[in-house]
């Protein structure tokens, strides 16, 4: 089954010279299929400088923090259980690492396709398609895109139709929030990004995050959507 990115402008992939600057990617697996991988990847008419490396969760994320490459193609399942690579993926956004990871998975389980992108994978590749599909892969996610299949697209929407739909919660609700979490809220209704109202307000980006949960909390929802919702109903 072919692969889609998920912005219409990646359709012309196939179009697009390669780069000449090669692609940092770092492959946690098995160390047959490490190898397997690596191989074919540095085959690739696509630049890639490419580190292989098999072991468990934890050595797998110091390796992975060490090196800091671009992009990270990490099983779901590696030396210390089936689905420890979740750990990994975990622990990389929790350490705000600026790689890009992949997960790879033997089958498209809805659940774990689900909870990948949960967990904070930029895509999800499964063991069923081409090495050629691969590298076309980790280019869109190194290029900030995330990459899905055609059959994880249906899974991901199939989702969405059964998600509640979006609600305005505890009316009266801002009158919980300090002076400094209505300016975050009111930039958030004008649209601005995290680092915008960052330089706007002149605080770090970790520090509107933070602002943005305790808001969430506060307001009993969690999403963005949600709180320009909100922020538009009073």
């Amino acid at each position: 089954m072919p692969l889609v990115m998920t912005q219409a402008a990646n359709i012309r992939d196939e179009a697009r010279a390669p780069s000449i600057q090669k692609t940092r990617v770092f492959v946690a697996d098995s160390l047959m299929n490490s190898q397997l991988i690596e191989a074919a990847l540095k085959r690739s008419h696509y630049k890639f400088e490419v580190n292989a490396f098999a072991a468990g969760s934890d050595e797998t994320f110091r390796e992975l923090d060490k090196t800091q490459p671009e992009v990270a193609l990490i099983s779901s399942k590696l030396q210390d259980g089936p689905l420890t690579g979740f750990k990994v993926l975990q622990l990389l956004r929790e350490s705000e690492s600026k790689t890009s990871a992949i997960m790879l998975l033997d089958l498209a389980d809805r659940d774990l396709v689900i909870d990948a992108f949960r967990t904070g994978a930029r895509g999800v590749f499964t063991r069923a398609h081409s090495m050629n599909d691969l590298s076309k892969c980790i280019c869109a996610v190194h290029r900030g895109e995330r990459w899905v299949s055609n059959d994880q697209v249906e899974l991901l929407l199939d989702l969405v139709t059964r998600l509640k739909p979006l609600h305005i919660t505890k009316p009266g609700g801002m009158a919980l929030l300090t002076p400094r979490e209505h300016e975050i809220v009111e930039r958030v209704a004008e649209g601005m990004k995290n680092e915008e109202i960052a330089h706007n307000l002149k605080v770090t980006e970790h520090t509107v995050r933070n602002y943005l949960s305790h808001i969430f909390d506060k307001l009993g929802m969690s999403s963005r959507v949600e709180l320009v919702l909100y922020a538009l109903s009073r």
